[in-house]
């Protein structure tokens, strides 16, 4: 069924769905659901404020807001300024992210960004690309998404954990390591990143001593700390959130630190402030873990511009994938003519490859006026999306701590999409 169909049947309900769901955590900017195709283009968000991933939800915000600040500057979209996006909360628990995609939806919206957990995508992700709306995830890394059945309505700037476990698996060997523990978090995040680097370790002739998954939402992680400990290895993985804070306190106090072991972490546990939670009264504690995520381009006009529009912000991870995500869907929208996420879901791809080079809306914009067509290079970094709506190249960060504990970016190393 035709995207813009399938929308129209779900629109008489709309109205209602947004008073059903008024009770739901976060706020809606709009209870009155917008027409699809009306020549507005209406984003809406869901992103933590709470829960697990709070710490990533105000770069999140922030840069989608910027983003659509930078393209109202423009001249907005269709000749209309873009309105303000109405966002809720996805809270770090499905029932709620569930709750809060509900409620966007009810709005009317054409496109959603977010979620930034994969697990809580996942728990909405039918809802959102089976309404006809487009959605676009700056942080969502699991594997899953690469072949999940979304009628082609489910994008993400960054790249796959298909391409990031073999960089974290070479960085652990490149470091000498023989015998590998990989612990993680048991969702689809955890799972996805823990078999590719496991399966990459194991094909670079290391033995993986411990593979096994957590439950996340447990409140002592002490046994898993101590079947790492009973597997005898000289390195471990560790893929987390925040709980990962607590495992690593048991691996330090269990003599499995940084100045014992190898110990390594991904996107995940990537934070400035990780070494100070660790080890509050000493953060050189944490000095000699390694780990990787997604990088971004050394873009320094989009750093100091996004710092000046929101100087509170501390941390800046997957802001720049973020901005991207408003911005690809902007230049679709451009480029079909039409804010009815049914035309321009077909522009999501084609715009970021194969055209004339241009590297923000403005000059994008003015392409698509002039009849060119485009590929958007963004500020995180060429995007060149495959047929599945996804980076098919990735820059991974190699990060570490020093001796204060203080982060630092080591280097950058590229990883392709194996056809």
């Amino acid at each position: 069924m035709k995207a813009s169909i399938r929308r129209s049947a779900i629109f008489t309900s709309a109205a209602a769905l947004v008073i059903a769901v008024c009770g739901a955590t976060g706020t809606a900017s709009s209870a009155v659901p917008a027409e699809p195709g009306d020549g507005e283009l209406q984003f809406g968000s869901v992103l933590p404020e709470t829960g697990q991933l709070a710490y990533l939800g105000p770069p999140q915000i922030e840069s989608l807001k910027f983003a659509i600040k930078t393209i109202n500057d423009a001249g907005g979209v269709l000749g209309k300024p873009v309105p303000t996006v109405v966002s809720s909360d996805e809270a770090g628990q499905e029932a709620v992210a569930v709750q809060s995609a509900d409620r966007v939806l009810a709005a009317g919206v054409d496109a959603v960004v977010g979620a930034a957990a994969s697990g809580m995508s996942l728990a909405f992700i039918d809802r959102v690309t089976g309404a006809g709306v487009v959605q676009c995830s700056g942080s969502n890394t699991a594997p899953t998404f690469t072949d999940y059945e979304d009628d082609g309505f489910y994008f993400r700037t960054v790249p796959s954990d298909a391409l990031q476990g073999p960089i974290l698996a070479d960085v652990v060997r490149a470091d000498g390591h023989d015998r590998v523990a990989v612990i993680a978090r048991a969702d689809d995040y955890g799972r996805g990143l823990m078999e590719t680097t496991r399966k990459t370790l194991e094909d670079r002739g290391a033995t993986v001593t411990l593979a096994e998954t957590y439950d996340p939402k447990a409140t002592n992680f002490d046994q898993v700390v101590q079947k790492v400990k009973n597997s005898g290895p000289d390195a471990a993985v560790v893929i987390a959130f925040e709980e990962g804070t607590q495992i690593l306190q048991g691996m330090i106090e269990s003599g499995l630190g940084p100045d014992r072991i190898g110990v390594y972490g991904a996107d995940g546990l990537r934070s400035e402030e990780l070494a100070s939670l660790v080890s509050p009264g000493d953060p050189g504690r944490l000095s000699g873990m390694k780990g990787t995520a997604p990088a971004s381009a050394e873009n320094e006009k989009y750093i100091n511009d996004l710092k000046k529009f929101a100087p509170q912000l501390k941390e800046l991870q997957f802001a720049p994938q973020v901005f991207d995500c408003a911005t690809t869907i902007a230049l679709a929208a451009e480029q079909a003519e039409s804010d009815d996420p049914g035309d321009f879901v077909e522009e999501m791809n084609g715009i970021t490859k194969d055209g004339d080079k241009c590297t923000t809306f403005a000059a994008c914009k003015e392409l698509i006026a002039d009849g060119k067509d485009i590929d958007y290079d963004g500020v995180s970094g060429p995007l060149d999306f495959t047929d599945k709506g996804e980076p098919g190249q990735a820059t991974i960060e190699v990060y570490g701590y020093d001796a204060k504990g203080q982060l630092q970016t080591l280097r950058t190393e590229t990883s392709e999409a194996q056809e």
